[in-house]
């Protein structure tokens, strides 16, 4: 009973299930989240096969009904059921009774991605500038010194208003700045090693042969699409489609990292609000941690730490709490935590580490995370004042949407049917950095030629004597009537004819 009473909240709530206690389910005893605690954080973890993925199905389904919109990662392909009724079985019913739950199949409005547009969903793309040299140096693998000579590359092409739209633009730069034209320019500024532009060049080349280029490009992806309700108030389940990308699994962490990130970066100071903006599930969250820089590290945990004030909370999907750096779990408020396995010396010792990041408990919480079945957890949230609730074993309620995926033909036409596919369905190449760097290039190869057609009708002249009756004109009236003359002259021109050209029709990068 004082389990229980510590989750009778007076305001809206999400309900998670039911509480379990020596071995009974009591419907009566509802384990419940308050929405407005949902921007302080969270984790759901668990080993495989534990039910984490229908936990997610099951919060998304209550935030959605309340307002709020959800971003989720599916990475397995089986999320997109929410769009869909849910089926009723004989297990369900069994379930549904037993957790107090008045189950009924419905569907939610859902919006589906795909990164790049590798899979079924609206294309989500980032230009390399917005990404940013912290989190593509993640993506490419690589050391300090080279992100950090990455970084001096950004650097210099936003000072010169180059911009970074994809990866040729971003190759284009470093091959400029290791050019006997480019090396001056970061003369006073550190410089850029000839051996440490190879390695990120090479890295770039290995990057894209994987098929990764498509993901950074126009249109951008506006992250602010994932905060919107649908015509009937319920909140829009944004669900990016991973299952084409599942393999690449460094690539897809880093992306959501940088959805988050844009989404900080954009949205304005709110504070306590009665509810969240934005639920965002960063499903596979312990390989966003994995081989991170000190940087990349410390940027993660300034995010999650201010993007509460933004009204969004961000909810860690991994097997154990250690899998998560401690200044970051330090900021999660709420805890959903599935069966554990300790077959292992390793699975005990992490298993014990688990127990010590609860509070206080009545139950012996190394056997009971060991006996969970599949849909029961052990839950501790925090209260309508703030307070962590009395850790709750807890069996989950059912999904009322599809516990499963639409077929192929189902999702494509929910794809194509969106407002937003139009907007962000193909991709364009606008100038950039590899246009500007390419026509510079051009333009010197051209006043070189210039230059030397110029000197050898200087020979020319120098070698025919001064006559002026001879040949029908004086000197300057040959030189000028030459074939020489006239290839530098239309050099010149298009020279100016296109830098004015810029200018009167804009065609220039803004700075």
């Amino acid at each position: 009973m004082e389990i229980a009473a510590g989750y009778a909240f007076a305001g809206p709530a999400l309900d998670l299930g039911a509480l379990l206690w020596d071995g009974a389910c009591l419907p009566d005893a509802q384990v419940r989240i308050p929405l407005p605690m949902l921007n302080r954080h969270g984790l759901v973890a668990g080993a495989t096969g534990t039910g984490k993925t229908k936990t997610l199905q099951l919060i998304a389904e209550q935030l959605s009904a309340q307002g709020v919109p959800v971003f989720l990662a599916d990475v397995k392909g089986d999320l997109s059921g929410l769009a869909a009724d849910g089926e009723a079985n004989d297990q369900l019913r069994q379930r549904s009774g037993e957790v107090g739950q008045d189950w009924q199949g419905r569907s939610f409005p859902c919006e589906f991605y795909a990164l790049g547009g590798l899979g079924q969903g609206i294309p989500v793309r980032a230009t390399v500038t917005s990404f940013g040299p912290v989190l593509l140096s993640k993506v490419l693998q690589l050391n300090q010194t080279q992100e950090q000579s990455l970084g001096l590359i950004f650097h210099y092409a936003d000072q010169k208003g180059l911009e970074l739209h994809d990866l040729k633009d971003l190759r284009a730069v470093v091959a400029f700045l290791t050019s006997d034209e480019g090396k001056p320019e970061l003369k006073n500024i550190g410089g850029l090693s000839t051996v440490t532009a190879g390695v990120i060049l090479r890295a770039l080349t290995a990057f894209e042969a994987q098929g990764m280029a498509p993901f950074f490009g126009n249109p951008e992806f506006d992250v602010s699409e994932f905060l919107r309700t649908a015509a009937d108030g319920r909140g829009q389940v944004s669900v990016l489609e991973l299952p084409a990308v599942q393999d690449k699994p460094q690539l897809f962490s880093t992306f959501l990292m940088w959805m988050l990130a844009d989404l900080f970066n954009n949205l304005p100071e709110v504070g306590d609000v009665e509810q969240p903006k934005l639920v965002f599930f960063f499903d596979e969250a312990h390989l966003l941690f994995n081989g991170a820089s000190k940087a990349f590290l410390e940027a993660i945990t300034q995010t999650v730490r201010l993007i509460r004030s933004k009204g969004v909370g961000v909810f860690f999907v991994t097997q154990t709490p250690k899998d998560v750096p401690g200044d970051v779990l330090a900021q999660l408020g709420n805890r959903v935590q599935h069966a554990l396995r300790a077959f292992t010396p390793d699975d005990q010792k992490a298993l014990r580490a688990t127990v010590k990041t609860f509070p206080n408990s009545a139950y012996d919480l190394e056997e009971t995370l060991t006996s969970l079945g599949t849909g029961e957890a052990v839950v501790t949230v925090l209260s309508e004042k703030g307070a962590p609730t009395p850790v709750a074993a807890t069996r989950l309620r059912a999904p009322e949407s599809r516990m499963g995926p639409v077929d192929a033909a189902e999702l494509d036409r929910a794809v194509k049917s969106s407002t937003l596919y139009a907007r962000y369905a193909e991709a364009v190449d606008p100038e950039s950095a590899y246009e500007v760097l390419t026509a510079r290039e051009a333009e010197r190869e051209e006043q070189k030629r210039a230059a030397a057609d110029a000197a050898e009708a200087e020979k020319s002249v120098r070698r025919e004597p001064a006559r002026s009756g001879e040949r029908g004109g004086s000197m300057v009236d040959q030189v000028v009537s030459s074939g020489i003359f006239k290839s530098l002259a239309r050099s010149l021109g298009t020279q100016i004819g296109r830098e004015i050209s810029r200018s009167v029709f804009g065609t220039r990068r803004r700075r």
